[in-house]
C-alpha cells in the first residue's frame, strides 16, 4: 500500500512543479519589460559576489604570486590551525567581538528611539529640518568623517580645549586604547542615526489611526499608546533589520577603523579586517588571510540562521 501511495503522490508533484514553471512563463512573459531590469543587477551579482566565492580554495591551498589563481599545491586545514595557534588573531577576535557587540547595543535601537521621537513632533516644519539634518552625516566619505573626528580629538583640537578649559590637561585620545571604542561608537551613532530611522519612519506611517483612536477611548496615554500601538507596529521592520545585522555583526567598519587607528592603539583598535588588511595585501599571504576571512563569513552565516530561528520561535517573524 505504502508503494503505491508513494507512486501516486509521485505524478502529482511533477504536475505540480509543471504547473508553477507554465505559472512562471506566463508571468515572464507578460512583464518580461520588468523582468528585464533584472538582468544587470544578476550580472553584477555573479561576477563581483558569487564569482569571488570561487576564490575561497586557496584557505585550502598554498598560494604563490604569479602562480594559479586557486592554488598550487593542498594543505588542507594548515592555514586554519595556524589563525587558531596565533595569539595575535585572538586578540583581534575579541576586539571584533567587543566593537561589534557595542555597536549592535547602542548603534542599533538609536535610529528606532529617534524615529519614535521624531514620530511625536507635531511641528512639520521643525521636523523636516531636524530629519535633514539627521541624514546628512550618511552622505559625508568616510575619509571626511576619519578626518573630523582626528581633528576634533587631537591634543589642541576643541574637545581638549574644552578639557583643558574645565581640568587645565589635555588628553591624548588617539594615542590612548581606552578610548577608542568609544570615540568609535560615538562616530557610527551621529553618522548613522538619521539614515537608520528613514526605514522605521516609513514603518510608522503604516500605522493604522483606529488603532490610536481605540487605545485613546480605552484611556491610554502617548506613552503607553506607544508601547502598545507604536512598537508591535514596527516590530517587523525591527526584527528584519536585527537579523540582516546580525550578519555583518563581524564586518565592523574596515575604512573608519584603518583611517582612525595606529599602533599605540592596537590593543583595542585592531579588528579582523583590519588584520586581513595587513597580512593578506601587505605580507601578501593570501591563503592565511582567506582562511580567517572565510572563518568570519561562516560565523555570520551562523548568527544569521540562529537569530532568524529565535525570532521565529519567539516572535513568528522571520525572514524565511
Amino acid at each position: 500500500m505504502k508503494s503505491e501511495t508513494s507512486k501516486a503522490t509521485i505524478p502529482m508533484i511533477s504536475s505540480r512543479k509543471e504547473s508553477k514553471l507554465r505559472t512562471a512563463a506566463i508571468l515572464i512573459r507578460k512583464d518580461w519589460q520588468l523582468y528585464s531590469l533584472l538582468v544587470l543587477p544578476i550580472i553584477y551579482l555573479i561576477i563581483f559576489k558569487y564569482g569571488p566565492m570561487l576564490g575561497n580554495i586557496i584557505a585550502f591551498r598554498r598560494f604563490v604570486p604569479g602562480g594559479s589563481i586557486f592554488g598550487e599545491t593542498w594543505v588542507g586545514l594548515r592555514y586554519f590551525k595556524m589563525f587558531i595557534e596565533d595569539p595575535t588573531f585572538w586578540r583581534v577576535f575579541s576586539n571584533t567581538l567587543m566593537l561589534g557587540g557595542l555597536a549592535l547595543l547602542f548603534t542599533f535601537p538609536v535610529p528606532i528611539i529617534f524615529a519614535l521621537m521624531l514620530n511625536e513632533v507635531k511641528s512639520k516644519r521643525f521636523k523636516k529640518f531636524v530629519q535633514t539634518a539627521s541624514y546628512l552625516p550618511h552622505f559625508l566619505s568616510i575619509v571626511i568623517v576619519a578626518g573630523m573626528i582626528l581633528q576634533l580629538t587631537a591634543v589642541n583640537g576643541s574637545i581638549n580645549g574644552l578639557v583643558a578649559f574645565f581640568t587645565g590637561d589635555n588628553i591624548p585620545f588617539m594615542q590612548r586604547a581606552e578610548w577608542f571604542r568609544t570615540i568609535y561608537i560615538s562616530s557610527e551613532i551621529w553618522q548613522g542615526m538619521g539614515w537608520g530611522a528613514i526605514l522605521y519612519l516609513a514603518a510608522l506611517t503604516t500605522i493604522d489611526e483606529s488603532l490610536y483612536e481605540a487605545a485613546r477611548i480605552d484611556g491610554a496615554n502617548r506613552w503607553k499608546q506607544t508601547i502598545h500601538v507604536t512598537i508591535p507596529g514596527i516590530l517587523p521592520t525591527i526584527v528584519t533589520l536585527l537579523i540582516l545585522n546580525m550578519g555583518n555583526f563581524l564586518a565592523v567598519g574596515f575604512e573608519k577603523i584603518l583611517l582612525l587607528y595606529n599602533p599605540l592603539i592596537y590593543e583595542t583598535s585592531d579588528v579582523i579586517s583590519t588584520y586581513l588588511y595587513r597580512v593578506g595585501l601587505e605580507s601578501s599571504n593570501f591563503s592565511y588571510a582567506t582562511a580567517i576571512g572565510l572563518f568570519e563569513s561562516v560565523i555570520g552565516l551562523t548568527l544569521v540562521f540562529t537569530v532568524n530561528a529565535i525570532s521565529r520561535k519567539l516572535t513568528q517573524r522571520s525572514l524565511w
